[in-house]
């Protein structure tokens, strides 16, 4: 039995046996095991929902108030090009002008923006992308299926310095030229264009919705974005001074798309206070701001004592691990990796580097709200083993230097990792190092901490971060057979299928040590009452043109 989409198409018979599945486990974990992938291969949020035997979820019904200003914390680092994008807050600023394709909501379903509708074939290499009718440029020129056509060729440029889009649309791209094959994007008509793939790949529509996926204009210059900011969204930049503060006006020159149905402020304000969650909760006492964009660790308690601020949290697949890079000093060596894994315990780091605010996670970077999780049990805790591998590397006396951002969770779990590594006998320093200087060199440090946002696809995690020669494998981790099973298990539009693949995938990641993986994060943050539409997403979207102050 199939079922049609949101624009009449069928969905594959094994979308309906996952509905089954999910009606049986009264909305648990096969909830989400459907909902991402019926609405990726193009269900409507409702249509899946009622699949499933279940209303979606209804939004407070209120009647938003026009003007205003919010004044938001967030980190603000250099702009440039949104495909080399690496932090969300790039994208939460460039979110003003710069709109997407799809957004993915906390339910896991993908629900459309730029796009009004769009059709995938059972084997997933084909996709029809219908183009939401009636969209402009802010300069009044029509956005057509041309635009969406040109940055899908961007996303497709891998020899762009810094374009992870390209991990992402792989299965694209011609190996001899590092562009699009040609004919694989296919411009119909103003509003139309089908994807003609040569092979599988069921996480397309996923990839639109990702931070760097923003919509930039046929005659895109990055160096000119603040000063030419040219997009389709509601808002413009007034001003932007990195690790200072940023401010977003409504455009009034411009009809949006959308108008009546959002963009209710009159502006939005970032203001940064670097990376100590106490000097956030400070300007939150203070009435600096309005609203925090991440509140972490025991500050979500302290939080808590603030007269007229409300809490928002969410379940996530965002994270935080270490990792060993592979071409660097003894971490070639599995052994190593291994052992530096086998020595911690994540649930203690859980406790003592975020509080307790999430749940132990097991090495694999793939997480249990992801659609194609497998369980391939708990990583191995032994620190007398551990100790016996390094020596048996020859490297008993080595010492590592665990490096981390000088703030926050990141400090305090690799602290705690350090601790750990140390009480196993391990040699081991730390070093910390300033927001700036971090993030400027994270991908090349040997040993180091980094944070991972939440993706709605675990195969798609793994795709971008480990398979050989990505611009962010941070581990430098090569490994065939992986890489393989990867880009198959991107192929395969059954569930099932491809969670057994994820579990061969998975385990060769523990197997491997290529990371020291402790926890997945419980995301959380905060605002005045009366602030409507500050929410916390999954993956830390803000989004802008949903808030609105209600003062009643």
């Amino acid at each position: 039995m199939a079922f049609p989409s949101r624009t009449g198409a069928r969905l594959p018979d094994h979308l309906a046996r996952s509905a089954k599945a999910g009606r049986r486990a009264g909305g648990g974990p096969s909830r989400r095991e459907f909902l991402a992938p019926a609405t990726a291969y193009g269900a409507s949020s409702a249509t899946a929902y009622a699949m499933l035997g279940m209303a979606r979820p209804a939004r407070a019904q209120t009647t938003p108030v026009p003007g205003g200003t919010v004044r938001i914390q967030g980190e603000l680092r250099a702009l440039r090009d949104p495909r080399t994008f690496d932090f969300n807050m790039l994208a939460n600023m460039t979110r003003g002008w710069l709109e997407y394709l799809v957004q993915y909501e906390n339910d896991g379903t993908f629900t459309p923006k730029l796009l009004e509708s769009w059709e995938v074939s059972d084997d997933a290499t084909v996709y029809t992308l219908n183009v939401r009718p009636g969209v402009t440029w802010n300069d009044g020129t029509p956005f057509t299926a041309a635009d969406v056509a040109f940055n899908i060729e961007r996303f497709c440029e891998r020899d762009f310095e810094g374009n992870s889009m390209a991990s992402r649309f792989g299965v694209m791209i011609d190996e001899a030229t590092n562009r699009a094959i040609p004919g694989v994007i296919e411009v119909v008509d103003d509003l139309t264009l089908v994807l003609n793939l040569p092979a599988p790949d069921i996480s397309i529509i996923a990839s639109f919705a990702e931070y760097p996926a923003a919509i930039v204009p046929q005659d895109f210059d990055a160096d000119l974005m603040l000063d030419n900011p040219k997009g389709t969204g509601a808002y413009l930049p007034e001003s932007y001074s990195p690790g200072v503060s940023g401010a977003l006006v409504r455009n009034e020159n411009h009809t949006w798309w959308n108008a009546g149905n959002g963009a209710w402020l009159d502006r939005i304000e970032y203001v940064d206070f670097g990376v100590d969650p106490a000097a956030f909760f400070n300007a939150a006492e203070s009435e600096e701001v309005d609203a925090v964009h991440a509140t972490e660790g025991e500050f979500v308690f302290l939080f808590q004592t603030l007269d007229g601020w409300r809490q928002n949290e969410v379940v996530s697949a965002g994270t935080i691990l270490a990792r060993a890079k592979q071409t660097e000093g003894p971490y070639g060596d599995a052994r190593v990796r291994r052992a530096l894994a086998m020595a911690v315990n994540n649930e203690t780091v859980l406790e003592l580097g975020y509080a307790g605010l999430g749940e132990a996670a097991d090495n694999h970077h793939v997480c249990p709200i992801h659609p194609e999780y497998a369980d391939v049990g708990r990583p191995e805790f032994d620190p007398e083993k551990a100790a016996a591998l390094m020596a048996e590397a020859g490297v008993a006396d080595y010492e590592h230097e665990l490096i981390s951002l000088d703030g926050g969770f990141w400090r305090d779990t690799a602290d705690s990792i350090s601790a750990q590594l140390r009480d196993a006998g391990i040699p081991i320093k730390r070093t910390v190092y300033p927001s700036n200087t971090f993030w400027n060199d994270w991908s090349k440090y040997p040993f180091s901490v980094t944070n991972w946002n939440h993706r709605a696809l675990g195969v798609t995690t793994l795709a971008i971060a480990y398979r050989t020669g990505e611009p962010w494998n941070e581990s430098s981790f090569e490994n065939a057979e992986f890489d393989g099973i990867v880009t198959e298990a991107l192929g395969e539009p059954d569930l099932e299928k491809r969670r057994a693949l994820m579990a061969q995938a998975q385990q060769i990641m523990v197997d491997e040590g290529v990371i020291i993986q402790p926890y997945w994060r419980s995301m959380y943050n905060h605002c005045k009452e009366g602030l409507v539409g500050f929410n916390v997403h999954v993956a830390q979207e803000i989004r802008i043109d949903e808030m609105w102050w209600d003062e009643t």
